[in-house]
């Protein structure tokens, strides 16, 4: 596990106390069930109940000698059970305990990354808020394209961040299975009821039809589900990293009170939240390929992708809880420039307006070709020159022509531009999100 990142509550989860706690878990709703179709006495099985419990300095001793983790748990709580202990693991494979119980700790640990989320989400949401009119320019490929606001680029943060939580519920559902179904899934030793009945006892689903195993796409799907999450984060921490460049400086992640950025230079403030989230990401998406790799196995199963689970399930786990929670920090911090961004925004001397003035042109008959090829020359001028676009526009016959000074300047009408930034944010945020339906109400 990578400890330096472990928080108490995800790491309680991954901790051994909890696998065998799960296990044990299994084990005995196993024995209850049996002992509700007759099978085990009635006697045995709350004996079983009261008495079960286990010590992990105990079972790494016995693991040292059967070199089996399973029959190293089995015999050390039969160890505290007594002659009821019979009825322990009865009818049951290995597998059937541990993909069972490792169902309840990814469930648990996907409720409590659903909690981060939202608190990450929450957090987008208010900044949005704040800054849904705060004008900055949009780019691509990292050049000044189009007017934009901060609260329009937090929104479709918002937005992808939603549609994260819902693939991670879905994921949540598909490992939410166990398996009773034996050491081929044939049911040999016992019947499906008593695996819908366990199933049922631990609030999982039965799996309709497994190997020796759970099938690992179920896990595959949940490994994509954290990949694809951490890919977002890294998106969003990448933006404030670009946009904390000196030569940008419109965002910057938070800097606390004596937190320093170099040993050398005292001046630097780094965006190291931001490229931690970064490197995370990195690692969870190696992760996923992993778990990809462990969907095929020999025919109903071999013992190769347990070895892999052990590290990459509670590092991936560990390391995207790290990531939310330190995202949310950021973001609920995050220092925001506005009249740094005004200034970059003028920074292209207008040329940003230059679609409009298109439109303009070919709203008024004239061909889309010679609307480009004049506005065009007048942006590079502007850029070769670093002459002022809307005064180049006016000075041009062919285009003064056909647009009055008016409606030349209209085309650089900031609000203009904006003006369907409340459209956006009710679409995101609901009815009451956008600008507009605040207003009115």
């Amino acid at each position: 596990m990578i400890a330096r990142y472990t928080h108490p509550e995800m790491g309680a989860i991954w901790s051994e106390q909890r696998r065998y706690d799960a296990w044990l878990e299994v084990e005995l709703a196993a024995t209850d069930a049996l002992a509700d179709a007759g099978v085990v006495p009635v006697e045995d099985a709350r004996t079983l109940r009261e008495r079960a419990s286990f010590n992990i300095a105990r079972i790494d001793e016995i693991e040292l000698v059967t070199q089996h983790d399973v029959i190293a748990f089995t015999t050390a709580v039969s160890e505290k059970v007594g002659p009821s202990a019979r009825w322990l693991h009865f009818g049951l494979t290995s597998s059937d305990v541990l993909d069972t119980a490792l169902a309840l700790q990814m469930r648990q640990a996907c409720d409590l990354l659903l909690t981060r989320v939202d608190a990450l989400a929450a957090a987008i949401r208010t900044r949005a808020m704040e800054h849904e009119r705060t004008p900055m320019i949009g780019r691509t490929h990292g050049v000044h394209a189009e007017l934009m606001t901060f609260g329009v680029k937090l929104a479709l943060w918002y937005a992808e961040v939603q549609r994260a939580r819902e693939r991670l519920v879905r994921a949540r559902e598909a490992v939410a299975v166990g398996k009773l179904s034996g050491a081929v899934g044939s049911f040999a030793h016992l019947d499906p009821a008593i695996e819908a009945a366990v199933c049922a006892r631990l609030g999982l689903s039965a799996d309709p039809v497994s190997s020796q195993v759970v099938s690992r796409d179920r896990h595959a799907e949940l490994m994509s589900a954290l990949a694809i999450l951490a890919a977002s984060l890294e998106k969003f921490a990448l933006e404030i990293r670009g946009l904390q460049k000196t030569e940008i400086g419109e965002v910057e992640e938070p800097f606390a009170k004596g937190q320093k950025g170099s040993s050398a230079m005292p001046h630097k403030r780094n965006p190291i939240g931001c490229e931690l989230v970064t490197g995370l990401a990195r690692l969870i998406r190696a992760n996923a390929m992993a778990a990809l790799e462990n969907v095929a196995l020999w025919h109903e199963r071999d013992i190769s992708h347990s070895s892999v689970e052990r590290v990459i399930l509670p590092d991936s786990f560990i390391a995207l809880d790290h990531m939310l929670r330190r995202f949310t920090r950021i973001v609920a911090g995050m220092v925001v420039y506005p009249t740094r961004m005004l200034e970059n925004l003028g920074r292209s001397r207008g040329v940003v307006y230059s679609g409009s003035v298109l439109l303009e042109l070919a709203r008024r008959g004239v061909s889309r070709e010679d609307a480009y090829l004049w506005v065009q020359r007048n942006a590079m001028k502007s850029f070769e020159e670093g002459a002022d676009f809307q005064a180049l526009l006016l000075g041009d016959v062919d285009i003064t022509r056909v647009l009055s000074t008016e409606i030349v300047k209209e085309a650089f009408d900031l609000d203009a531009q904006l003006r369907n930034v409340g459209a956006i944010f009710a679409r995101v945020f609901g009815p009451a999100g956008g600008e507009s339906t605040r207003e009115a109400q």
